[in-house]
Formats: C-alpha cells, sequence, structure tokens
C-alpha cells in the first residue's frame, strides 16, 4: 500500500463542480493499494499516518501529529501511485489492485483511521476528481508499506 501524504491548511473534493468531501488544516492522503497488499499493510500505514510529527509546535519544530493539533484527514484513492513507466510512455497498471478488491482495502484503512478518533472525509472511489488544496510547507510525504524501516 502507498500513501502519498501532504500537510494542508485546507483541501477540497469537487465532483461535477460540486463539493464533495473538505477539510480543514489537515493531511492529504493519496491512497494506492497494491496487488498484494493485505491488513497489515493498513495496520502499518495507519500508525504511521496516526503518529507522523509533522505539525509544527510552539517553537515551530515539526514535532506534533494529526491528532494533537485536532487536524482532519482527506483520504483519496489513486491507483496511479501504482503506475509502472519502465516501459516507454505510457504508464502500466499491473501492480495495482483490482477495482473491487482495492475499495474494500481503501474503505478499511479509512475505518481504522477514524478508529483513532480522527475525523476522516472521503474521496469517491472510480471518479474523476477535482482537488483543491493549499500545501502547508510544502510538506509532502512518502509512505509505502513494503518498505518499512
Amino acid at each position: 500500500m502507498r500513501l502519498l501524504i501532504q500537510r494542508v491548511k485546507k483541501a477540497k473534493i469537487n465532483i461535477n463542480e460540486q463539493i464533495i468531501s473538505q477539510i480543514g488544516k489537515g493531511l492529504l492522503l493519496f491512497v494506492g493499494v497494491g496487488i498484494d497488499d493485505q491488513d497489515e499493510d493498513i495496520d502499518y500505514l495507519v500508525k504511521k499516518t496516526i503518529n507522523l510529527r509533522i505539525f509544527e509546535d510552539a517553537s515551530g519544530k515539526m514535532n506534533l501529529n494529526i491528532k494533537q493539533i485536532c487536524g482532519q484527514i482527506l483520504s483519496v484513492p489513486q491507483f496511479t501511485l501504482y503506475a509502472n513507466t519502465q516501459d516507454g510512455n505510457r504508464p502500466g497498471f499491473e501492480l495495482a489492485a483490482s477495482g473491487q478488491v482495492a475499495k474494500e482495502l481503501w474503505l478499511k484503512f479509512n475505518r481504522q483511521l477514524k478508529g483513532n478518533s480522527v475525523v476522516v472525509s472521503e474521496g469517491v472511489f472510480g471518479q474523476h476528481m477535482d482537488i483543491e488544496l493549499i500545501n502547508d510547507g510544502p510538506v509532502t510525504i512518502w509512505l509505502d508499506s513494503k518498505s518499512k524501516a
């Protein structure tokens, strides 16, 4: 499972020019599900996301996590995080999970985030979404459950 995390001042999702989801200060998560992802991948990334200390404390040091700032999360499914661009110029997606599996694991990931007392808003699986955000920093972090330290 892969996450592209952006620390944001605010973010929102529009579909057909209608706001579907929006958050204030917090994290915008682009979530990709791979063909071999399982529950332990979700567990790892939920724990990492909740505990990631990328918000500034009173001294201006990145020392606080999402819960400590009472921040929100906007979770967006994004299979293109598994794009394979090694051959040619058209990406292949053979490493991405099937739609049904990816949706189930993405929803489970979101439920586990919510179970950690964090407000989580969601994109819409399988839909073309317009995403607006104000990146705070900018701070952008890449996590891959298969590259655990």
